[in-house]
């Protein structure tokens, strides 16, 4: 089964983060991300929170706040994510300036791959990789 949408994405990564105000900190100062929806509870607990970059979005909150995302994800690791950027290199720059003191950790540095794309990797101070390249997936053969 097909779900078309038009200029919408159709899949959001999902993050829980111990310090969710720090994980959106990095993401927009570091990566560049938009912040938009932001939804606290209690005590400064981020529920939900929506940043963009391009046409896409990663959806994002803290751990421990109950419900069953947050118990289906308890357990589960860092993920990793991709990003499709117009100028790897830039972002890559940008990343280095402004990451280093939010503790992101450059992985590998801007890489032509053998598929066609360039792009870098990156880890967040809570062990999430974040892949950020010029790479279209299902635009190539």
């Amino acid at each position: 089964m097909s779900e078309a949408t038009t200029g919408v994405p159709s899949v959001y990564p999902t993050l829980l983060y111990r310090d969710a105000k720090a994980a959106i900190t990095v993401l927009t100062e570091a990566f560049g991300f938009t912040r938009g929806s932001v939804y606290e509870g209690e005590g400064g607990v981020v529920e939900h929170a929506e940043l963009s970059l391009g046409n896409g979005s990663v959806l994002l909150g803290s751990t421990g706040r109950g419900g069953p995302f947050d118990a289906a994800m308890k357990d589960a690791g860092p993920s990793g994510v991709y990003v499709v950027v117009a100028d790897v290199d830039a972002h890559h720059r940008h990343a280095v300036e402004h990451g280093a003191a939010l503790g992101v950790e450059i992985l590998m540095p801007p890489t032509d791959q053998d598929y066609g794309g360039r792009d870098y990797m990156a880890r967040d101070p809570e062990g999430t990789i974040w892949s950020f390249g010029t790479y279209v997936p299902g635009a190539h053969g």
